[in-house]
């Protein structure tokens, strides 16, 4: 059973709940996290969620978006999550932080505090196929267009971290 760490609107811990309870109608605001992978080309790793998600299954997202343990820094988190979803890990930086609410047709929703990491990786990328259906490497600029052409084909946090960090400065546009 895997808890999720639950939260006050100023993300302080006010208990735990089992992970699929959590998500469940409204969803409970707890503690969340998302990766944003680059490599040295200035491209960023977009993975597609399996079909066996119980939220926005084979639907786009970033390299990596999980819950941290209790005790667990959002680093930690990101580090372990990408090596058990991609097969390998890399240092990850805390950028920025948001909350969202977003429902998932009748079955549940994501409330979350989400941490925005960021990190650089160039080598081979192992997928494990209970949580990645696919991946690929796109420049931001095609991102975010597809993301214009097809907005129902991402992950709603995703896009909210995306234009956050462009907004701030924090990734580039054209490389």
């Amino acid at each position: 059973m895997i808890n999720l760490v639950l939260v006050d609107e100023n993300d302080n811990q006010i208990g735990v709940k089992e992970k699929v309870a959590a998500h469940l109608g409204d969803g409970d605001l707890h503690r969340a996290f998302s990766t944003l992978i680059f490599n040295d080309k200035g491209e960023t790793l977009v993975t597609q969620r399996s079909a066996g998600k119980m939220l926005w299954p084979l639907v786009w997202d970033s390299a990596c978006a999980s819950h941290p343990f209790e005790n667990e820094t959002q680093e930690a988190a990101g580090e372990r999550r990408l090596t058990e979803e991609l097969g390998f890990t890399c240092k990850l930086e805390n950028v920025d932080s948001f909350q969202y609410h977003e429902k998932y047709k009748d079955i549940g929703a994501e409330n979350e505090i989400c941490a925005i990491l960021t990190g650089n990786y160039n080598g081979e990328v192992k997928p494990v196929v209970e949580e990645v259906a696919d991946y690929k490497w796109m420049s931001v600029k095609d991102i975010q267009n597809d993301m214009a052409d097809n907005p129902d084909k991402y992950t709603i946090w995703f896009k909210l971290e995306l234009d956050r960090l462009i907004a701030k400065g924090h990734i580039k546009t054209e490389y």
